[in-house]
């Protein structure tokens, strides 16, 4: 229970950094600094109204300067990043393997919310983390590369393939995004992955029609399924190829 804990705690850390990634990388600034303040009156944040989810609760969601309303993005990314730890050590442990998928899945986080505002997905993130990615592979996984640069053939093929298909309707961040969970997931974990995703965008997208939310010509970003579909498929992508082989 104490690492749980701890992975929970660290988590939720870890993701009050992400949102500070989510709000400035798309803009162009620094993630370091300046220091934590507020995005409307730019006045400096103490820590005591830093402490991941709590603060938000206490402050009931606004500054103590300006009491301007502070973004529910803060606390949702805290609490998604805090309970996506504690779900990664109660299946890896702790291992080398925990600490790549932290931070893969930090990355998918941070992805998913800049692509949620922005339709985009940036490359300061997806070309590093292939970086990462292959450094993985080759010190961890050195016998069995093929199955996962396989994966990476598949993971950015397929959706490749579907941005040609769509004519524009899936872009290339999308391709670069699938490439990079190819090569950690490996070429099995990625199908279940890509399967996930088109089965979550599909039902979303039907959803927001239906609610005259979108039109059918209207984009929706694709990010988002990719990294929950990216996300279950690193955590139980073996079980379900196994159960769908009938193994």
């Amino acid at each position: 229970m104490f690492r749980e804990i701890t992975a929970f705690l660290l988590g939720s850390i870890i993701g009050s950094f992400l949102s500070v990634c989510i709000f400035r990388i798309p803009r162009g600034e620094s993630i370091i600094a300046p220091g934590s303040h507020c995005p409307l009156c730019g006045s400096k944040i103490n820590w005591y109204d830093n402490i991941p989810i709590v603060s938000y609760i206490v402050l009931l969601g606004r500054c103590r300067s300006c009491k301007g309303r502070i973004s529910p993005v803060y606390p949702t990314v805290e609490l998604l990043t805090a309970t996506s730890f504690l779900i990664l050590i109660r299946r890896y442990g702790i291992c080398p393997d925990l600490f790549i998928m932290a931070a893969l899945t930090s990355a998918l986080i941070v992805i998913s919310f800049i692509d949620l505002k922005h339709h985009v997905i940036p490359d300061v993130i997806v070309y590093p983390g292939m970086v990462v990615g292959a450094a993985w592979v080759l010190g961890r996984h050195w016998n069995n590369i093929l199955y996962y640069f396989i994966g990476w053939l598949l993971g950015g093929g397929i959706l490749y393939l579907a941005a040609v298909a769509s004519k524009g309707g899936m872009g290339g961040g999308d391709v670069k995004l699938g490439a990079m969970l190819g090569l950690f997931a490996g070429w099995e974990k990625i199908l279940v992955a890509l399967f996930l995703s088109f089965l979550f965008g599909s039902i979303v997208g039907l959803v927001l029609i239906a609610l005259r939310k979108k039109g059918r010509k209207d984009p929706i970003p694709f990010g988002p399924f990719l990294s929950i579909g990216g996300f279950i498929s690193i955590i139980w992508g073996t079980g379900i190829w196994d159960w769908y082989m009938g193994r």
